[in-house]
């Protein structure tokens, strides 16, 4: 257990015994803190997004927003914004929010350009940044559990001991954090009733899912989610009630600083474009509407973020990446890019099994069931492990490492082409970025695979240069959602 994982569960274990400011009602409250006070300095807009080739995004973890499941990144707004990296031709970096508290300074202070997140427009919120136009309306709703025996019980007696009307809330406890809509909410409604609805306030770092199951397990009373997020939940937690409004409708949008226009109007642009098409509702109904999924994904012991676990390779992967000194989830990223975890895949060229090995490697290397696991995963790392080490005169080892990554991919013949290639035009050739990858590309061309220097001719060199781009970005994930 990590120190984070060991926080995490101490406070869910005090959390039904805090409670916060039982004695009188919510004191007014603001999302601003002290670090989103400072000045914007950043001046990150469209254009300069465009000339870095790389759009960051602020999300937190989700399973509605954005997780990892069978090694596949899915999500409602990651699609979203696949979509909109996809039309500003740039890469789209995720940036891991800690927490709701952190959003607004993490955006302020430029770790990224866009909240991309289910964010309510309020007021206060707008003071400090500026939404797009909402591309999901929805409400805030009450989440309650319903009594023990509810299976037994009739309908009328189930909603006899539910909350169904808000005034019902007066004298009682609410469990939610701080900086949120749903405590601004709470806070207007003891002003618009006259009376006081207590605040049990929870640690910022739980999210709205995690406050669900809270309520579900029986270890807070009641607590606020937007609907689409709670209706959603109550296929995997059957044992709560969504069922009663605490607010009229409200708008769920985007974010940029208030100095990126350009990047707004783009943006507005984009997402009036998106919901225009057909798609946008299969991709709404994939996250909010098909509950059997949902249900499935939370129920997956692939469910990356709660198990740690990508597929079902794991150990086997781990065992030998072990021998080798190799970065499990580096070889999990191959194996992806390669097969999507299937061990029966076959490329056209004839390379088969998770880590796509030809007949004729698999050969040498002692592989007489390619389509093993055991066998091909044993046999891949190897054989990466051999591409490495023809790279030794590289210094750097990132760099060697994705010069054994092309090598995997297209050949050690080929990238050593693009090296003498990159030496010949002056480029740094124990270099790939910038350097040697530029003439992969090149060699798809008739003026350099003809070159007196080249010996194995044409690669179709976007296929390398993407996959090293690929392994990489998935590495990242991987690291981030195994930490």
């Amino acid at each position: 257990m990590t120190l984070y994982q060991f926080k995490r569960f101490f406070y869910l274990l005090l959390i039904p015994f805090i409670f916060y400011n039982c004695s009188k009602p919510p004191p007014p409250t603001t999302t601003q803190t002290e670090n989103s006070k400072e000045k914007i300095l950043v001046q990150t807009d469209l254009e300069q997004i465009k000339q870095s080739g790389i759009l960051k995004a602020i999300t937190t973890y989700s399973p509605t927003s954005y997780f990892l499941y069978k090694g596949k990144t899915m999500g409602f707004e990651y699609e979203l914004l696949n979509r909109f990296s996809e039309d500003l031709g740039v890469k789209l970096e995720i940036i891991i929010a800690k927490d709701v508290d952190s959003l607004i300074p993490m955006l302020i202070r430029g770790d990224g350009d866009i909240i991309a997140t289910g964010y309510t427009i309020t007021s206060e919120r707008k003071k400090q940044i500026n939404f797009t136009d909402p591309y999901l309306i929805t409400h805030q709703t009450l989440v309650q559990k319903k009594p023990d025996n509810w299976r037994k019980l009739s309908l009328d007696n189930i909603n006899k001991k539910l909350i169904s009307d808000v005034v019902d809330l007066i004298g009682d406890t609410v469990s939610i954090r701080k900086n949120t809509s749903f405590y601004d909410r709470l806070v207007d409604l003891n002003k618009e009733l006259g009376d006081t609805i207590y605040v049990d306030i929870l640690p910022g770092f739980l999210t709205v899912e995690e406050t669900i199951k809270l309520v579900n397990d029986g270890k807070i009373k009641y607590t606020i989610a937007d609907y689409n997020i709670a209706f959603i939940h109550k296929s995997y937690y059957p044992n709560i009630d969504v069922a009663t409004p605490v607010s009229l409708s409200q708008r769920i949008a985007w974010a940029v600083r208030k100095n990126s226009p350009d990047l707004l109007n783009e943006l507005n642009r984009n997402l009036t474009a998106i919901k225009k098409k057909s798609d946008y509702n299969v991709i709404y109904n994939k996250y909010f509407k098909n509950r059997a999924k949902f249900k499935r994904i939370l129920k997956s012991e692939y469910f990356t973020s709660e198990t740690g676990k990508i597929s079902k390779y794991d150990k086997i992967v781990k065992k030998y990446a072990v021998e080798t000194g190799w970065d499990w989830r580096l070889v999990k990223s191959v194996i992806y890019q390669e097969s999507r975890f299937d061990p029966t895949n076959e490329s056209w060229a004839g390379a088969g099994g998770l880590m796509q090995i030809m007949p004729k490697t698999a050969e040498e290397l002692g592989v007489d069931n390619i389509n093993d696991p055991n066998q091909n995963i044993k046999a891949g790392i190897k054989y990466l492990h051999r591409m490495y080490k023809n790279w030794d005169t590289i210094p750097d080892s990132i760099q060697r490492l994705k010069f054994a990554l092309a090598s995997y991919n297209c050949g050690y013949g080929h990238v050593l082409d693009a090296q003498k290639l990159a030496k010949k035009y002056n480029k740094d050739s124990n270099k790939w970025d910038n350097g040697v990858d530029e003439f992969i590309l090149k060699l798809s061309k008739p003026k350099y695979y003809n070159d007196k220097l080249v010996k194995s001719g044409y690669v179709r060199g976007s296929e390398p240069y993407n996959y090293v781009i690929d392994i990489f970005d998935r590495f990242e994930t991987y690291r981030e959602f195994t930490k």
